[in-house]
């Protein structure tokens, strides 16, 4: 059985899918973009601002499911230029403990949705 995880502290969905899907123990977390779930504006223009935002993002559906960073066991990080890879990796590196932080890959690609500069999904089991 699944069950969709909705919050308003983090962005509607632009499309056909959810924020979230709860199936037993484990939460898959859509893909979040830098933009802020209250203006519904998207945060440009500075790396480490719009990965904070993704990550904020999804710290909202985390505990809206009664979650936390520490349920996290794979992330999948998607940028538009490889060149940013150290920034957006110190403001994602300080939302885990670095000895429990999750499996992970990062790919470059050459558009994201709103042509952002970064999208990151999640996978937590709790």
């Amino acid at each position: 059985m699944k069950k969709v995880i909705t919050t308003t502290n983090a962005p509607a969905p632009i499309g056909p899918y959810n924020q979230a899907i709860l199936t037993g123990n484990t939460l898959y977390i859509s893909g979040q973009i830098p933009m802020d779930p209250k203006t519904g504006k998207l945060i440009e223009g500075d790396i480490k601002k719009e990965t904070s935002q993704s990550m904020e993002n999804l710290k909202a559906i985390l505990t809206e499911a009664g979650m936390t960073f520490e349920h996290v066991v794979k992330s999948s990080i998607f940028v538009k230029d490889m060149h940013q890879f150290a920034a957006i990796n110190e403001v994602y590196g300080a939302y885990f403990n670095a000895e429990t932080a999750p499996a992970r890959e990062t790919v470059e690609v050459s558009n994201l949705p709103k042509f952002v500069n970064v999208e990151i999904s999640m996978i937590a089991i709790k």
